[in-house]
């Protein structure tokens, strides 16, 4: 079946989003006249493709929408509504599955519903799932599922990047570090504590780094200035423009480094969409569902406890990301900085 207006509602967060960009690429490629708007939260947007990839973004603020009154509540509702009623969708695809997204997909008007497999919080009441043969695998190859369901020809993951010259050029502008010399960037910041690498290992971690010859930077939102901060303490010669770049300026600075590490963490997916070299840190997550995919150029370190993937916000016995050293982590890091070398000798 050919479909002329898709809304594709997948609000946040950010490495949910980019881990919805392979889907959106083959959706694309099996619809190349269909009319594909995309429902996000603004904070999230700085990765949604441009046109012709995505061609209109329509935006949810949550943040303001739960600051504000109920008769406000009530108008952005309704004046939500009219804009995605005005648009005649012809199927709407919930990649979030969530109760917020199914708001959103009822608010459409559309009756043709579908989402990904795993829809919670009631929302495969409102939006079909779909389900395919990866429902146990990568969150990526569950939400390709949908797309084979759409007659999609899924042949490789592709990352649609946004061209970031612009922000690459305002970015070293702003840089105290020489940033065309080689430079790894590390995100210390999570929204879960217990994702978090320790400050100090970080700092440790620099330390080798420095030392081995390649500068540090130091990256974030601006809740985690504080975190930088005392990173950047601990260890002098470290760049720290945590807080000090807009999204999209970030994406630049992980796309020139030579090498990325962090613990599981939004930025962490930027790096993986370039395919850069990176480092990935996990405790109480699960790579295999969520970690970095569809390049060879990730390595992923597990935390050595038998607790490790147990998915706890807080932890009373907290020790999963501490098991994971820094001499360990700077071993990988020499792995990749010494195959670079040896490529780009070549």
């Amino acid at each position: 079946m050919e479909y002329r207006n898709i809304l594709l509602i997948k609000m946040s967060s950010l490495g949910d989003v980019l881990h919805t960009l392979p889907f959106v690429a083959v959706l694309r490629d099996r619809f190349p006249k269909a009319r594909i708007t995309w429902l996000v939260h603004p904070q999230f947007s700085g990765f949604v493709p441009d046109p012709p990839m995505v061609d209109e973004v329509l935006y949810f603020d949550k943040k303001k929408f739960n600051q504000s009154g109920w008769t406000e509540k009530w108008r952005t509702l309704k004046r939500l509504r009219a804009a995605l009623h005005a648009r005649h969708f012809d199927l709407v695809i919930d990649m979030q599955g969530l109760a917020k997204s199914a708001l959103m997909a009822l608010l459409s008007g559309c009756p043709n519903r579908i989402g990904y497999g795993w829809m919670r919080e009631g929302s495969g009441l409102v939006s079909r799932p779909v389900k395919g043969a990866h429902a146990r695998d990568h969150v990526i190859e569950q939400y390709l599922d949908v797309a084979r369901y759409l007659g999609c020809q899924v042949d490789d993951i592709r990352f649609p990047m946004p061209d970031l010259g612009k922000e690459w050029e305002s970015l070293r502008a702003k840089c105290p570090l020489d940033l065309t010399q080689p430079y790894v960037v590390f995100c210390p910041g999570a929204r879960w504590e217990t994702k978090k690498w320790p400050a100090e290992q970080y700092a440790a971690l620099a330390r080798l780094i420095l030392a081995d010859g390649s500068g540090v930077v130091l990256a974030g939102g601006p809740d985690d200035k504080e975190l930088g901060a005392r990173i950047a303490a601990l260890t002098p010669g470290v760049t720290d423009l945590t807080g000090q770049t807009s999204l999209r300026e970030l994406g630049a600075l992980i796309s020139h480094c030579a090498v990325y590490i962090s613990g599981d963490t939004g930025p962490l997916f930027i790096a993986a969409a370039f395919k850069k070299p990176l480092i990935a840190l996990y405790g109480p997550t699960k790579a295999d569902r969520t970690g970095p995919y569809g390049s060879d150029a990730s390595t992923i370190l597990v935390a050595p406890v038998p607790c490790a993937g147990c998915l706890k916000k807080h932890c009373d016995d907290w020790k999963c990301m501490t098991a994971l050293t820094p001499e360990r982590v700077f071993q990988e890091y020499k792995e990749k900085r010494t195959a670079l070398r040896a490529g780009e000798r070549k």
